[in-house]
């Protein structure tokens, strides 16, 4: 059967792929359906046609699957900020354990590894401690405000239209965020739209009003507010901090981030403290951490916990091994693993993340844990020490090749592995099978309603 881009047909979903796409099959011909749950019935639309797929979305379901539920948030479906709400959470780790399985499979070419059940976040919504708003000009559109006046659709404060940089719909409330943290959006939002001040063009890169930015703190339940703007003007902000902080007693500090630059990231070339101090504090088990508006925290403070523990687990240290941890960031593996292990080193190419690492270890009365700043291609001949244990969690673009070989030539007996991305963690599997055993591995889900999952390796040496 020949299919052409515009088509409609009818399908019967088979399987989920990575990207929380479904999977139906014409002839054995691939079709990749946004938005669908493997055994729904649906008539699709062909919207992308290439040589060996398409893919499609859905006009309207036929039979709806047994694991799809009714989605709780009324931005499912258009919003980028989760796209599984509508698969039952169960369903949802099945499916992201069955890719990590697949990766290891298929790209590392392992069979027999033993993969656990992915760990359940202790909270489905609520559990992200920070939460980026974009501000906009023009607001996207639902298909219920199509054309209603009352819908002012110059202005919007939210997420993004999933694929796009301009289209952000004006998101009255998150499901991720505690809900305090809807009601202090709400009130920025107020504030935003009856200032003098215009809000930034995403296509025009005119305006000031840019990014809000908000951070929990779970063990503390108190606020950092961080409004990003694209200059420096006190009389816009400053009023905005006192009322935040006298209407929400939980907001205690408030700082402006000033960025010129074009990119759409919400971090400032420099900060201005408008109400209380720059930094708020958080826990991580029984230690705590210092976060100021653009320092790294694992975003779900609960899930970090748990995936520490098992980290820890994996790295089986009796009191006096010597651990190496590459991609350290701010310390928090190397803090939480401190008390176990004789001595952690950290290696981090981000210099303000060794400094947060070096001020979090001071926090928690650490004395044992050093911190490297650098390539750690380079760095790692720099250590002069043989690591009993080897702690690896890089960014989703998985190990360089050169640190590949140099992990290989220093033996660690033991290695843990924490990846955000299956596929590169797979990939670098496959170039450290010669050497080191891959005994399990455990998925952790740190971020319900998304396709994402973690995962954390252990690896003995083959010597």
């Amino acid at each position: 059967m020949v299919v052409k881009k515009g088509e409609l047909l009818d399908l019967k979903v088979s399987d989920m792929v990575f990207g929380g796409k479904g999977l139906a099959k014409i002839d054995g011909f691939a079709v990749f359906v946004d938005q669908a749950v493997p055994l729904d019935a649906a008539t699709v639309r062909i919207v992308k046609k290439k040589r060996n797929y398409a893919e499609a979305r859905i006009v309207s379901l036929l039979q709806p699957s047994p694991y799809r539920i009714a989605a709780p948030c009324v931005y499912s479906g258009y919003c980028g900020g989760c796209k599984w709400q509508f698969l039952s959470y169960d369903r949802q780790l099945l499916y992201k354990r069955q890719h990590v399985v697949d990766c290891i499979e298929r790209i590392a070419k392992i069979d027999g590894v033993r993969v656990h059940p992915a760990a359940a976040s202790p909270r489905q919504f609520e559990y992200r401690n920070k939460m980026e708003f974009s501000c906009a000009d023009k607001r996207w559109l639902l298909p219920d405000e199509l054309g209603r006046p009352d819908i002012d659709d110059g202005f919007a404060i939210g997420l993004h239209v999933p694929g796009t940089f301009h289209k952000v719909i004006d998101t009255a409330a998150c499901l991720l965020q505690p809900a305090l943290g809807n009601r202090i959006l709400n009130e920025i939002r107020s504030y935003i739209k009856a200032s003098a001040a215009p809000v930034y063009g995403l296509r025009s890169h005119e305006g000031y009003w840019r990014f809000v930015m908000l951070r929990h703190s779970v063990s503390e339940n108190r606020w950092m507010v961080n409004i990003i703007t694209a200059a420096e003007d006190r009389s816009q902000v400053q009023p905005l901090a006192e009322c935040l902080t006298a209407r929400f007693p939980e907001v205690v500090s408030v700082v402006n981030n000033i960025t010129t630059r074009k990119a759409g990231v919400a971090v400032g070339e420099y900060e201005i403290k408008l109400a209380g101090p720059a930094a708020i504090r958080d826990k991580i088990g029984s230690f705590q951490f210092e976060i100021s508006a653009n320092s790294f925290f694992q975003t779900n403070t609960r899930g970090a916990e748990k995936l520490f523990e098992v980290v820890r687990e994996y790295a089986g240290l009796g009191g006096h091994e010597t651990v190496l941890d590459l991609y350290s960031g701010t310390g928090a593996i190397a803090i939480f693993l401190s008390g176990a292990a004789g001595e952690v080193i950290g290696l981090e190419i981000v210099e303000s993340a060794v400094n947060d690492a070096v001020n979090n270890c001071r926090l928690n009365g650490i004395s044992n844990c050093r911190f490297v700043a650098g390539d750690i291609r380079e760095s790692l001949v720099r250590i002069g020490a043989r690591p009993d244990v080897v702690i690896i969690d890089p960014p989703r673009t998985g190990l360089h090749p050169d640190v590949v070989k140099q992990i290989i030539a220093m033996a660690p007996d033991r290695m843990v592995y924490v990846s955000c991305n299956p596929a590169t963690l797979a990939r670098d599997l496959g170039l450290l099978k010669d050497c080191f055993t891959v005994r399990e591995v455990q998925p952790v889900d740190m971020f319900p309603h998304t396709f994402h999952i973690e995962a954390v390796a252990r690896l003995e040496s083959n010597k």
